[in-house]
């Protein structure tokens, strides 16, 4: 039935959060609640939640025995798990990434965070067995039927687009002190992009080669890897200290990852190629400065080094906890300041004449 609540359930040895989780999650869902890994595999026989919620700490069994055994379960495996922590440490969420959860929360629970998460997570689910229902029906068509093989892809690209601008989304719900950052850079780079080719600069000829559309779609990933980095990093109401530095830069490592676990399910994509790029490069600087390798000049790809100008641009022009939006010339100036070390000169130069097509 479609207006049939879905179940969640909810796995904690802590009774008060058990308690919580479910007053939280009640009115919008079914609530099932475990006080250990082992009642939670006796529900499974006769349940099938539409997300699992389990606490990692607990005695007995913790939450990274309990979730191995859950993927390795076919009835199980696809089930998503969101992992509860009281603990902060990178390395814990990464375990916990690493083998399969979809995401973490933090302890104690934020309701309206902890609401929006399992939205977000519902609806890709939701997306991804539509589009997985749509791609078997495209399987089953006669591949003479030119028309209908065209309304169908046509079909599962705009899916495709609804699960992409969700993971974007569920990015932006991490860190939501960025606003439309993931939009706001797109834009950036399409403009950039277009500004490059009709130019005439050096770079016009490679610029020309790409698939102009799946460059801006994938520029939405280019932050993905901040999935895996600490609330507390996160949403942090100032300045970081050198420590916390260090772990946000692994937001583009872990982003490549992400992208390449990604890749090696499916066939060659120019697709993941460009989210690669994006996630692995856009905090490279033109005189090698830059994150995580360190590369210099034109050995940082070209889309990297476009996505850095709109990544600045757009960080400049945005209200932080720790600083005030600059104004559209200081930006511009700021940039403009970092020809030749920063960003690539050539780059800078066609942003400059763009730059007021760019605020508006």
């Amino acid at each position: 039935m479609e207006n049939e609540k879905k179940l969640i359930m909810l796995v904690d040895d802590n009774p008060a959060n058990l308690k919580i989780g479910k007053n939280v999650l009640s009115e919008k869902y079914s609530v099932a609640t475990s006080p250990s890994a082992a009642k939670l595999f006796s529900l499974l026989e006769n349940n099938t939640p539409a997300l699992i919620l389990l606490d990692i700490d607990m005695p007995e069994m913790n939450g990274y025995e309990a979730i191995k055994i859950l993927k390795s379960k076919p009835e199980t495996q696809n089930i998503p798990v969101i992992f509860l922590t009281a603990k902060t440490e990178s390395d814990n969420e990464l375990e916990g990434l690493t083998l399969g959860a979809v995401d973490y929360i933090t302890k104690p629970f934020e309701p309206p965070l902890l609401l929006k998460r399992i939205e977000v997570h519902l609806l890709v689910e939701d997306q991804k067995t539509t589009l997985e229902k749509q791609a078997k029906e495209l399987q089953n068509f006669n591949l003479n039927l030119r028309k209908m093989v065209e309304a169908k892809t046509k079909t599962v690209l705009v899916l495709q687009n609804a699960i992409l601008k969700t993971v974007a989304d569920l990015v932006e719900c991490r860190d939501d002190i960025t606003g439309s950052h993931i939009e706001r850079t797109q834009q950036g780079v399409g403009l950039l992009t277009e500004a490059l080719i009709e130019s005439g600069s050096p770079y016009r000829k490679e610029a020309e080669s790409w698939e102009f559309e799946l460059l801006l779609q994938s520029s939405q990933l280019h932050d993905v890897g901040k999935i895996a980095i600490s609330d507390m990093i996160l949403k942090k109401p100032g300045r970081l200290t050198t420590e916390e530095f260090e772990e946000m830069k692994t937001h583009t490592t872990f982003g490549v990852k992400v992208l390449e676990h990604i890749e090696s399910a499916i066939e060659e994509s120019d697709f993941i190629f460009y989210a690669k790029v994006f996630a692995g490069t856009h905090h490279e600087k033109w005189d090698g400065t830059g994150y995580p390798l360190g590369l210099a000049g034109e050995a940082i790809p070209l889309p990297g080094r476009i996505m850095a100008i709109a990544d600045v641009y757009d960080a400049l022009t945005s209200e932080r906890p720790y600083k005030k939006a600059f104004a559209h010339e200081e930006a511009v100036q700021i940039i403009k300041n970092g020809k030749g070390t920063q960003f690539d000169p050539c780059l800078v130069d066609i942003f400059t004449k763009k730059a007021e097509r760019l605020k508006r």
